[in-house]
């Protein structure tokens, strides 16, 4: 946010802190939830809350044995296995079909855009159990319920819309003059493509396999549904441990996956900005 210019009044100094200020406690009340579990991921005993020695900072009340019961467990073992698994293929299918509509819906001749981008977008706006139940029905008869086949087409379903946004802002801004030269230099369209189009939307079709990664990697209603304990990922052994056996280990878990999103939001934000230097446009 810029600085206050010098000959602001009082008025407008008030308000300007005020916002701040309204923006922070915003800001706490979304974030001071998940804050809490990082601490209680290190509670020595067997339990949700802050212990005595906890609050009063003694040593003996923290801990890393639900990080070792993570490490060592070989249900959590497998539920990462699988995950990655999952998220990975997920992800590349994704990519590949999110960034072909993105480049076809791109065109301003394209039939019917509108209608196919309400289409491509519905998995984000239709809730989740929804195309659980769905999901669940037509695998079924087709035999891919609780294959990793199976889980792996869905989740790439739902994380294609994600890919199909972040490219097609990306290609907003896109210079056609760029390929048009190109070609009127000689140049093949698979050379003009490669060497044009694909070095420009780079940055977003990373970002889009970043959100599909995440979409894949934290889902839980669809796996739920479509897959069997053979599939189980790690969200879903958190919601099994919630309702089965009540373990720390979770917030070790939750944790952990707390670092992973930032780590992938800031790399997001990272490409985010390569995108707008390659575009040649600069932050105010």
């Amino acid at each position: 946010m810029a600085a206050l210019p010098p000959y602001a009044t009082l008025g407008e100094r008030i308000w300007h802190y005020s916002y701040l200020a309204i923006c922070g406690l915003i800001f706490l009340f979304l974030i001071f939830p998940i804050l809490v579990i990082i601490p209680l991921s290190f509670n020595a005993s067997p339990y949700f809350s802050f212990t005595p020695e906890m609050l009063t900072f003694d040593p003996a009340g923290y801990s890393l044995r639900w990080y070792h019961d993570f490490i060592t467990n070989p249900n959590w073992q497998g539920a990462v296995r699988n995950s990655f698994i999952i998220a990975i293929f997920s992800t590349i299918i994704s990519t590949f079909l999110g960034t072909l509509a993105a480049l076809g819906l791109s065109r301003s001749n394209f039939p019917f855009r509108t209608t196919v981008m309400g289409i491509l977008l519905s998995p984000m706006v239709v809730p989740f159990i929804i195309s659980a139940a769905g999901m669940f029905f037509f695998y079924s008869r087709i035999n891919l319920q609780g294959t990793y086949t199976g889980v792996i087409l869905a989740h790439a379903a739902l994380a294609t819309p994600f890919v199909v946004i972040t490219v097609t802002a990306t290609l907003v801004g896109f210079d056609r003059s760029l390929t048009r030269s190109a070609a009127s230099l000689g140049a093949s369209p698979a050379r003009v493509f490669f060497r044009i189009t694909v070095p420009l939307i780079t940055p977003g079709v990373i970002s889009g396999a970043l959100f599909a990664f995440v979409t894949s990697f934290d889902e839980v209603v669809v796996i739920l549904f479509v897959g069997s304990y053979k599939q189980r990922t790690i969200p879903w052994q958190m919601f099994s441990g919630i309702r089965e056996q009540i373990s720390p280990t979770i917030l070790a878990v939750a944790t952990i996956l707390i670092l992973i999103s930032i780590l992938l939001l800031a790399s997001v934000e990272i490409l985010r900005r390569r995108n707008e230097r390659l575009r040649g446009i600069t932050s105010t």
